[in-house]
């Protein structure tokens, strides 16, 4: 009897130790594993926000303004125009010069160029990449950048326009698998550094070249 009793008593013993073992691999492997694909989530949406702003500057150029729609900014790439202004001959191409300056044309012209074949370069979109271009990625085109744009006073009385594009990590990062490291996250970016909950570029509150918050300038 006393020898089953002892064992029983072993088995439970075991069971404790690997019980304890394996809490304590979880407690060390968890934050590692979220930091992992932390890392490469916030690749992922730093590579968008990063076409985002080119194509809303490249906008701007044009319309003087941002855009808070996103249907309004894809219809711009997929289907707008920009214009430049060309050389036409080689400028140390003296015969070529002489010949312009005696038909009295100017060494530059206009040409019009579709933005989605130049403003993303030397990078390339396709028009379903540039139609997701709205989407958070790692959401299976479910969820949204939040953007807002609009036109403020700097304290020299300029207006000028401004720009913000959000995504905040509740959003994008695991909240059921990594539940608790992403509420650390969040608590220790918002209350602690007093900084954004997530990744974004730009500010409506000041002009700050729509800078990222990820160490963009």
């Amino acid at each position: 009897m006393k020898k089953t009793t002892k064992i029983v008593l072993e088995i439970v013993l075991a069971i404790a130790i690997l019980g304890l073992v394996y809490t304590m691999y979880l407690q060390i492997s968890t934050p590692i594993k979220f930091e992992k694909e932390r890392a490469a989530r916030e690749a992922s949406v730093i590579d968008r926000l990063k076409d985002i702003r080119t194509a809303e500057r490249n906008y701007k150029s044009k319309y003087n303004r941002f855009t808070d729609s996103f249907d309004s900014l894809i219809n711009f790439v997929l289907n707008d125009s920009l214009q430049f202004e060309r050389k036409i001959v080689d400028e140390n191409d003296s015969a070529a010069m002489a010949n312009l300056k005696k038909r009295g044309i100017k060494n530059s012209e206009i040409v019009f160029v579709r933005a989605i074949d130049t403003i993303f370069s030397p990078k390339k979109l396709t028009p379903e990449q540039v139609r997701e271009l709205r989407y958070i990625p790692g959401t299976n085109n479910q969820t949204e950048f939040q953007i807002e744009a609009g036109m403020i006073t700097t304290e020299s009385k300029v207006v000028i326009p401004v720009l913000e594009v959000r995504a905040p990590y509740k959003l994008f990062l695991d909240t059921v698998k990594y539940r608790q490291e992403v509420i650390n996250l969040i608590d220790d970016q918002e209350k602690n550094f007093g900084e954004y909950g997530g990744l974004k570029f730009g500010s409506m509150e000041k002009g700050n070249n729509e800078a990222g918050n990820w160490g963009d300038e």
